[in-house]
């Protein structure tokens, strides 16, 4: 089964190679997430993240319903592992929460 979790863009570049970039919070983790396949999203919005890629945007009840049962089923732990960036292992950031929260 494959888990797609939301998570409300924060920022938005274009890399190096031209791809579309930003960064996520997800419940107060901050990881890169590609944007390719979401070219129609902006900052502030909420997308459901599979594996690194924004797959589609959702709003912030459907995000805050989403963390609400990963939460019950434990399942967000999966987010403390790091990106590897450029072959070195990075730690996800941390930020405050946002509007969503692991407890909601």
């Amino acid at each position: 089964m494959c888990l797609a979790i939301p998570g409300k863009l924060t920022e938005i570049s274009i890399d190096a190679n031209g791809v579309r970039m930003g960064k996520a919070n997800f419940g107060g983790i901050v990881k890169q997430v590609c944007l390719e396949y979401t070219p129609e999203v902006e900052m502030g919005d909420y997308v459901l993240v599979h594996v690194g890629f924004a797959l589609s945007k959702v709003d912030e009840a459907e995000a805050a319903r989403t963390y609400k049962a990963l939460e019950q089923m434990q399942q967000l732990t999966e987010l403390d592992v790091p990106d590897v960036v450029d072959g070195e292992d990075r730690f996800p950031e941390r930020a405050p929460p946002d509007s969503i929260s692991r407890a909601a």
